[in-house]
């Protein structure tokens, strides 16, 4: 039997030793195939070939060597024609429309510094040192020239520059330095804190290099820009990058919109054009987020749509002129769009109406939602008070409001909007200023959910009210109602007077809040007055109970709530009903 066993395997074995010679064979004769003809041997044994090898060595080399050039040819025809296009021409046609902006401000010195810092003694620099500080010790009490560093654009041959507010403010005194090394004095034809522009007038002998701006609303994220300015005091920098982000909200003002770019902006970027590849100006460099100083590759740019109206204004008043729709709005929240119907969380929720404004007539109503002003979306609260300072003082524009579970369209004549005048806005979370020299850091633990209130312990009684009113509230309220976690009374005199709410308000008091109940963590407290549930008036506990209970036969997860403060202020709060 072991013949039997033994035989297969040796043919077997036989069969792949010549399996593997002739696959060898035929590889060499396709390598050699490309310079060389193939022998007549077949090439199954090794005898056969061995004549010609010695007879024709020299042909066989050269082959062998060929494809390695043959395949690395292509490649290196490849990497000379790699990366984006030279920008050089562009920026050479844009650089001279670039400016340094110089300042300095006259201020008076630290009386109250504390004492001079000296070095160890025996250290080899301690006479330099000490002979520092004393100097700088003689020279307190007095007056010292602060200098900063920006950059601007001239936007007409006349001598017109823009730049950012926070680049020249406060200065006394303003140069500008242009790309030729002409040095002129310039004048400030105005400002907005705002937006944080300026507009600069200097008196050339000559016209100018000047550009123009574009549009910046066709701008899309991935398109090339490129930024040129005076970081960190070296004039005439040339940077390229793409569009990050857009409409971005760094809580730096009221009207934010800015562009995200990864273009390198620095210090003493500021107030610099950001460019499209058309050479217009889309964009004024404003800001960066960085924890160092240091550009990190997120900076943003004021937009020219934004801009360009802005500094138009500037230049024809010397100040801005901005529409004004006289309300006080807040956020639509996920609950408070549920609590309305909405499908989705959008535009801006009127939380209040400002008597003598634009649209104390009637024409809109706290708990109104602003869905489109003069034909643009108001996807979010934030936009409302930008397309609304855009628009033309004076003008009559058509507001889209959902009202009562339905849109309706109004029409209203917008006023001004001036200093002095409320905010548009229920709070005053976002300055009006400008950055510390356009560098910010966030703060991540910002909270700006509209429904908190703005002062105290959102359970905590108000002050001077009755200690949780044992036996101190008015008879009407012998009968309270315990809804959504708040016992609620009728508003009285002797209610009034506790809680020190004004007559002006109506509605069904908060007496007391259940620790950790829904209504507690949306900030209620007592001394709250409820006005409204569901866009409905309330007189008595009794109305909100038989409302809440509505809402939840209804499928309603949430209850909208119109609160007013003890001294009228009214806020919108949704509160979940589980």
């Amino acid at each position: 039997m072991a013949p039997t066993i033994r035989s297969p395997f040796r043919r077997t074995l036989a069969l792949m030793a010549s399996a593997a010679i002739l696959a060898h064979a035929g590889m060499n004769g396709v390598a050699y195939a490309q310079t060389a003809p193939q022998t007549t041997t077949p090439g199954v044994t090794t005898p056969a070939p061995a004549a010609p090898e010695t007879t024709a060595p020299t042909p066989t080399p050269p082959p062998a060597a060929a494809p390695a050039p043959q395949q690395a040819a292509p490649i290196q025809a490849v990497v000379p024609n790699s990366g984006p296009a030279s920008v050089a021409d562009l920026a050479e046609g844009l650089l001279d429309a670039v400016v340094n902006i110089s300042t300095s401000q006259n201020v008076k010195d630290d009386e109250g510094a504390g004492p001079a810092p000296r070095a160890p003694d025996g250290s080899p620099f301690q006479e330099f040192f000490n002979d520092f500080f004393n100097k700088q010790q003689g020279n307190k009490g007095g007056n010292h020239n602060v200098s900063s560093l920006g950059s601007g654009f001239v936007i007409d041959p006349a001598g017109y520059i823009v730049t950012n507010n926070h680049v020249i403010e406060g200065a006394d005194d303003i140069e500008i330095n242009f790309a030729n090394g002409t040095k002129l004095k310039a004048k400030l034809i105005g400002t907005d804190t705002k937006t944080d522009l300026s507009v600069l007038k200097v008196e050339p002998k000559t016209p100018l290099k000047s550009v123009k701006f574009g549009d910046s609303s066709t701008m899309r994220i991935g398109d090339w820009v490129m930024a040129i300015g005076n970081p960190f005091g070296f004039g005439g920098s040339v940077t390229v990058g793409i569009i990050s982000g857009r409409g971005r909200n760094i809580n730096a003002g009221p009207y934010d919109n800015f562009i995200q770019t990864d273009a390198a902006i620095n210090k003493g970027n500021s107030g610099g054009p950001l460019f499209n590849m058309k050479g217009e100006v889309i964009g004024i460099n404003t800001a960066i987020i960085s924890p160092s100083g240091g550009s990190i590759g997120i900076g943003f740019s004021v937009p020219s749509e934004l801009a360009s109206g802005v500094v138009d204004q500037l230049r024809e008043y010397g100040e801005t002129r901005r529409g004004w729709l006289g309300v006080r709005i807040q956020p639509v929240t996920d609950d408070i769009a549920d609590s309305l119907g909405l499908d989705t969380a959008k535009g801006a929720l009127v939380a209040g109406v400002i008597k003598g404004g634009p649209v104390d007539d009637g024409s809109i109503k706290a708990g109104d939602v602003i869905l489109k002003f003069d034909g643009k979306t108001v996807s979010e609260m934030r936009d409302l008070p930008r397309v609304v300072a855009e628009s033309t003082v004076g003008k009559e524009v058509d507001v889209v409001v959902l009202r009562d579970g339905k849109e309706q369209t109004v029409k209203v004549k917008l006023g001004r909007l001036e200093d002095s005048d409320q905010a548009a806005t229920s709070d005053d979370s976002a300055p009006d200023g400008s950055q510390d020299n356009g560098v910010i850091t966030p703060d991540p633990g910002e909270n700006n959910d509209m429904d908190q209130p703005d002062t105290g312990d959102q359970a905590q009684p108000a002050p001077g009210a009755p200690d949780q009113h044992k036996g101190q509230v008015s008879p009407d309220a012998a009968t309270p109602k315990n809804v959504l976690g708040l016992s609620l009374s009728l508003l009285s005199a002797e209610t009034r007077k506790a809680f020190g709410i004004a007559e002006s308000v109506d509605g069904v008091v908060v007496t007391e809040v259940t620790p950790g109940s829904a209504s507690a963590e949306k900030g209620l407290k007592p001394g709250d007055v409820i006005v409204e549930v569901a866009q409905e008036f309330m007189k008595s506990p009794d109305a909100v109970a038989a409302k809440v209970q509505a809402l939840k036969q209804e499928g309603r997860r949430n209850a909208q709530l119109m609160i007013a403060s003890a001294n009228g202020d009214l806020r919108f709060v949704a509160v979940p009903m589980e």
